[in-house]
């Protein structure tokens, strides 16, 4: 079989999903193919947190799918100083990967967006002949051409090696379990980050979740690879579950892998570019569910611009540089050794300590809330006295 689109997208979950949705929307004459490697209903590991910059991107797009999650209000945070949890009201969601992704999908399909499933990608080449100018995708369901192909497919990304990229320097390590609740559990509207274990660069979590009408919990430990260090993350987690009375080896255990973003990496060729977890995620709490959504619905006017020759696909990796979410992507990278290096300590005494409640702030940017003048004010003297405290000690 072989078959031809304007834009051949490479992976089915929220990167992808929403790049078609948004570009269908930007131009509805486009022809879409989406390629998953395989098929709907199918489970990607996650701890499903869905912040409210998601949701009311999805709302925009008029494709926030309705599936069975767990609404949160608030983000509770224990570190070497101790403990702080701050509820401001609804702040987006947890949902299960299962659901969410086929929903999804299912809204791109209605949209026009042509949903090719079971289609493993073999091998991707650029032609530039006088005859074919594009990209030819090879999969087991035969081959695609398309003027544009966007990598959506994850920390295995076919489309970004085939742009001749690696690994990348900021890379994580995850392992996940579902269980039942436990007496220490916080109310199941706040996600708790336990980062009390200096011993790795990293952190637990604990998220309510619902797994086939279930209410149960989501835990998990999360590390970054900045050094060399073995690290044993089963031995580390079954050892945090053990203080909870839970035993790691009557669970299903879900390892996988992440990606964080690189500030200097470029996203785009002539003819190819990434998306989501393939061009990176936020590299400090691995938080990627919104950030894919973001992603997608930046890249569908823009990839609409190239095609229509208003701009040059090569502009890409300015496009995400100068948006919001390139912004933020930067500053989190940026913030990796004050989490994770020489300032951890002092950073998380701020955290729980500060009487401009940093962690509010965070709150607010996961949940889509506009920041005060006042929490910026106090955020900002609080970090101050903080830091002044470390260097004068």
């Amino acid at each position: 079989m072989r078959a031809e689109f304007d834009v051949v997208i490479v992976g089915g979950g929220p990167a992808g999903t929403t790049t078609a949705i948004a570009l269908a929307k930007a131009d509805p004459t486009r022809s879409i193919a989406l390629l998953e490697k395989a098929s709907y209903p199918r489970e990607k590991y996650c701890a499903g947190a869905l912040g409210g910059r998601g949701e009311k991107i999805l709302g925009e797009l008029d494709a926030m799918p309705d599936v069975p999650s767990v609404p949160l209000e608030g983000i509770s945070f224990a570190g070497i100083g101790g403990g702080r949890k701050e509820c401001v009201g609804p702040i987006g969601r947890v949902v299960r990967r299962v659901e969410f992704d086929h929903a999804l999908a299912n809204i791109a399909a209605q949209r026009g967006v042509t949903i090719v499933e079971n289609a493993r990608v073999d091998a991707i080449h650029a032609a530039e002949t006088r005859a074919t100018r594009g990209v030819r995708v090879a999969t087991s369901r035969g081959e695609y051409g398309a003027r544009v192909v966007v990598g959506a497919d994850g920390v295995g990304s076919t489309v970004r090696k085939a742009m001749g990229h690696g690994a990348g320097r900021y890379r994580a390590q995850v392992l996940e379990i579902d269980t039942e609740s436990v007496a220490s559990d916080l109310e199941r509207s706040v996600i708790h980050f336990d980062l009390t274990d200096h011993s790795f660069t990293g952190y637990y979590w604990d998220f309510p979740t619902v797994v086939d009408g279930q209410p149960l919990q989501c835990r998990g430990i999360y590390r970054i690879l900045l050094d060399e260090r073995p690290v044993d993350l089963a031995a580390r987690f079954g050892a945090r579950l053990a203080g909870m009375g839970l035993d790691l080896s009557r669970y299903r255990q879900k390892r996988f892998a992440e990606r964080g973003y690189e500030p200097d990496l470029p996203l785009a060729t002539r003819q190819m570019m990434l998306v989501g977890e393939a061009a990176g995620i936020d590299p400090v709490t691995g938080e990627g569910i919104a950030q894919a959504i973001e992603y997608g619905a930046l890249a569908g006017p823009f990839i609409a611009d190239v095609l229509a020759g208003r701009t040059l696909l090569t502009h890409w990796t300015d496009a995400v540089r100068r948006s919001r979410l390139g912004w933020d992507l930067r500053k989190r990278t940026r913030m990796l050794p004050l989490f994770f290096g020489d300032l951890r300590a002092p950073a998380e005494r701020f955290i729980v300590g500060s009487h401009g409640s940093p962690l509010r702030t965070g709150i607010r940017h996961f949940a889509a809330h506009r920041h005060t003048a006042r929490d910026m004010a106090l955020s900002f003297v609080g970090a101050s006295a903080h830091w002044l405290g470390h260097h004068l000690t």
